[in-house]
């Protein structure tokens, strides 16, 4: 069974305030600049994308925020932070419609999930715009008003 090019094979962390907090319209898929115990850590699963974001700076994308843990065994010879800011491969071609968009349109640029990719982590981000709190609200109603639908044909199918 071979999978879509857009399809991850493993995703590895989820940002999931992000499309509580932005409404998400572009996606791009981004390779990600690791060092050797921030890879062998991510394997590990210890990652988190909760405060995580991208910034574009210098024509370059550069993932802000994001925490890996270093394993207990990491290299004493190689300085560790865990949430240094690392940097985003991505075609100038997209870098180019990011940058437009942030400067231009007032978007901001968040990471929705960071997976592998065959040997390769990459990282899913977003074009998006914020949500106040009135479209929050609005959309938690929408999805309370899916699953009492989901449930009622269910129900009446039994």
């Amino acid at each position: 069974m071979t999978k879509h090019n857009n399809q991850p094979d493993h995703t590895i962390a989820l940002n999931r305030k992000a499309s509580h907090d932005y409404f998400l319209e572009t996606h791009y898929e981004a390779g990600m600049e690791l060092m050797g115990w921030e890879l062998k850590s991510i394997r590990q699963g210890r990652i988190n994308l909760k405060e995580s974001y991208v910034l574009i700076k210098q024509g370059q994308a550069w993932i802000i925020g994001m925490h890996i843990s270093p394993l207990a065994s990491a290299s004493t010879h190689i300085p560790v932070d865990p949430t240094r800011t690392r940097r985003l491969l991505l075609h100038r071609k997209e870098l180019r419609k990011l940058i437009g968009a942030t400067q231009r349109d007032g978007y901001t640029i968040v990471i929705q999930s960071v997976y592998w990719k065959r040997h390769w982590v990459k990282a899913n981000i977003a074009l998006a715009k914020g949500k106040q709190s009135h479209d929050k609200r609005a959309a938690e109603k929408s999805r309370d008003w899916q699953k009492e639908k989901a449930q009622l044909l269910k129900a009446s199918k039994i």
